[in-house]
């Protein structure tokens, strides 16, 4: 690869990232003709996005008279609007399939199932209800803006570790059409994600790392017991669990 294309590769894999995991847009739609797998380490630049429109929202509203708590549940609610609830849907759809499913091929089915039941709809609730008290201990929107960086970033920084980890569970859907994830670009990924930590200190960056790992490992070894592998639905579901650890891990730290 030369000098000249390097850059431009790593400005496609960004672009791309934003725009598939965000409902932000590009001039291009092009992105060098990179797969999803290719790009997935810059996943933690479109988590830093939705965190600057969070944070914003969160500033707009406190400069406007508003209280810390209604102020977060707008900042929680931007953040779900420039995603188009990409990971709610499969933090839901895991909670009905795993909840609902006693075979590996109901699972699935549930899974796809553009319907919510009684799981999924009680994973959201709790997820919006942690995430919200958590953002709305914090004390102003620098706080909000770094509890949110790292809670995105980081989040979105183990997509590519999962997808390398764990086989696909179906041959067909989001997941398996995206390709395969190379150990270097899992890695990129991580160490990215694991960067973005340190907006929450040294002492929370660190607390926060042990509790993504131990989410990670649970969350795979459930996955492979549940379903066999992993889908776009479990990715999905991963960033919801690992966002709310590290705004848990920032009401402590950063409060």
């Amino acid at each position: 690869m030369s000098g000249l294309s390097k850059p431009r590769q790593l400005l496609d894999d960004i672009g791309l990232s934003l725009v598939f995991f965000t409902r932000l847009r590009l001039p291009s739609g092009d992105f060098g003709g990179r797969s999803l797998a290719e790009a997935i380490w810059a996943a933690p630049f479109a988590g830093l996005a939705v965190a600057i429109i969070g944070a914003l929202v969160y500033a707009i509203a406190v400069a406007l008279g508003l209280a810390a708590r209604p102020a977060s549940a707008l900042a929680l609610a931007a953040t779900m609007l420039v995603t188009g609830c990409l990971h709610e849907d499969g933090l839901s759809d895991i909670a009905d399939g795993f909840g609902g499913g006693r075979t590996r091929e109901k699972k699935l089915e549930i899974m796809r199932d553009s319907r919510i039941g009684a799981y999924g709809a009680a994973a959201l609730g709790i997820s919006l209800l942690i995430r919200w008290s958590a953002l709305s201990e914090l004390t102003g929107a620098g706080h909000v803006f770094l509890a949110l960086l790292a809670a995105h970033a980081a989040s979105r920084g183990l997509f590519g570790a999962f997808m390398h980890l764990l086989p696909s569970a179906r041959v067909d859907g989001l997941s398996a059409n995206a390709g395969t994830v190379a150990f270097e670009t899992a890695a990129i990924g991580a160490a990215l994600g694991a960067v973005s930590l340190l907006a929450l200190g040294l002492g929370g960056a660190i607390a926060a790392l042990i509790l993504l790992g131990l989410l990670f490992a649970a969350f795979r070894s459930l996955c492979l017991s549940q379903i066999g592998g992993q889908t776009g639905d479990t990715i999905g579901a991963l960033q919801q669990l690992c966002e709310t650890a590290v705004l848990l891990t920032a009401s402590v730290c950063l409060s």
